[in-house]
């Protein structure tokens, strides 16, 4: 939920106008809007790269990962692996175009603990692969839009751990 939907919700369930410190984070919000689209523009226009970047670097850390019997052993399991890492990359776009943890909340990391328990896959391994994608993009980026983009790719990585 972006901080307009959050003001709004709260304003009217007290029945009340938005308040002045409402009104200036959301005025911020909006005047980053920029900003928050550029990153999302570099990241997606760059997601092949990123990944298989990130793959390359969690494969070189975790060789077990490929190895006979790891997760990502095979060509068609390492595929998959890197197309789990799309999507986490995805997800983090729409943290920083929405300006909020919400949908990676929401669409991503809601029983995805469960999820990798059951199929045996080691939630370290995913969080390195997310790390290693933010260590990517961040060195595509300028110094303010890397923080700002750091910031979802921890979320990310907390929401797993």
């Amino acid at each position: 939920m972006s901080i307009v939907t959050k003001s709004i919700v709260n304003a009217d369930a007290e029945a009340r106008y938005l308040s002045p410190g409402e009104l200036s984070r959301i005025k911020d919000f909006v005047t980053s809007g920029e900003a928050r689209l550029r990153i999302a523009q570099v990241l997606t226009d760059s997601r092949e790269r990123i990944v298989k970047e990130a793959g390359d670097q969690l494969f070189q850390k975790r060789p077990d990962v490929v190895s006979p019997g790891g997760n990502a052993y095979g060509e068609e399991m390492t595929a998959t692996c890197l197309r789990d890492m799309d999507y986490y990359l995805r997800l983090v776009t729409y943290g920083i175009v929405s300006g909020d943890v919400t949908p990676i909340e929401e669409i991503g990391l809601v029983g995805a603990k469960e999820m990798y328990k059951s199929l045996g896959t080691s939630i370290d391994a995913v969080a390195e692969s997310v790390r290693c994608m933010k260590a990517v993009a961040i060195g595509m980026m300028s110094g303010d839009d890397a923080s700002e983009a750091s910031t979802y790719f921890d979320y990310v990585v907390g929401g797993l751990l």
